[in-house]
């Protein structure tokens, strides 16, 4: 039996039906509609989607595909475990301890290359063995030119970048995107900071952590104990007079200052902001 492939202006011509009255020729919307069906199965090779049933057990657990595929899945999880932890081990214990840049990366482009091998039918396990090895043999050379280049170190890993001296936020630190204030203050208090006049420096690494070096006494800077959403400091603004001499400290950076009786604090030449924490001493 010969099947002739409908077109779409046949579909059309179907459902509007010929401007002649014959009966052969009016073709019912249904019949039209059939006919289309027919033209986008015949082009596509595919079958029309059916409406998704609501808590249909079989598609949960089991889905299309025949029982067996749950020994594929085992199969297939098996071979790409195996052969991206090979990998993983040539690229040695750096990655493991430490995530630069490069190395979160690696985690990205590999938990996409290798989740969709172990489950999904139709990806082939050597298409996706062959992205594992292509990303981690970038790694693998990244990582040798980082170790042979101080400048590819720095375009790849970054520098570190200081964040307090003496006791007052750097001013790059504040310009710069390393973390916020809030961020900094955070890592201060869990290394048992509570005012910055207790730190002499604090870097923040190429990894993210802040590495802090502490006066070794108790300071007297920027209090940052308790956190300010807790207890708000007392403060005042550039410009008020003051009735006694006060400590004081800027709020965004921590530089310190002690104006007279009456002389109003100007703005903090460190980083310009106009408001200060008025210290708890007189």
């Amino acid at each position: 039996m010969m099947v002739q492939l409908v077109t779409p202006r046949m579909a059309l011509y179907a459902r509007r039906g010929p401007r002649c009255g014959s009966a052969q020729s009016r073709l019912q919307p249904a019949v039209a509609a059939l006919v289309l069906c027919q033209w986008i199965t015949l082009r596509t090779g595919r079958k029309l989607e059916q409406a998704i049933q609501a808590f249909d057990w079989q598609r949960m657990l089991w889905g299309d595909e025949p029982p067996l595929f749950l020994l594929e899945i085992v199969f297939r999880t098996t071979v790409i475990y195996g052969y991206t932890m090979a990998l993983m081990r040539w690229l040695g214990s750096r990655t493991i301890g430490q995530l630069s840049s490069i190395e979160f990366l690696l985690v990205i482009a590999l938990g996409s290359a290798v989740g969709d091998a172990m489950f999904y039918p139709d990806v082939p396990l050597l298409h996706a063995m062959a992205v594992i090895t292509v990303v981690v043999i970038a790694n693998k050379g990244l990582d040798l030119l980082v170790a042979r280049s101080r400048r590819a170190e720095v375009v790849v890993d970054g520098k570190p970048e200081e964040a307090i001296r003496d006791g007052v936020i750097a001013a790059s630190f504040l310009d710069s995107m390393a973390m916020t204030t809030g961020e900094l203050f955070q890592q201060l208090r869990e290394a048992g900071v509570e005012n910055l006049g207790q730190v002499r420096r604090a870097y923040v690494e190429t990894d993210g952590t802040l590495s802090i070096f502490k006066t070794g006494d108790g300071g007297g800077g920027l209090p940052i104990v308790p956190p300010w959403e807790i207890s708000e400091p007392e403060t005042v603004e550039a410009g008020k007079s003051l009735e006694h001499s006060r400590h004081l400290a800027c709020q965004k950076c921590g530089q310190l200052r002690r104006p007279g009786p009456g002389l109003p604090p100007g703005a903090c030449t460190n980083c310009h902001h106009r408001t200060w924490i008025i210290l708890d001493r007189d």
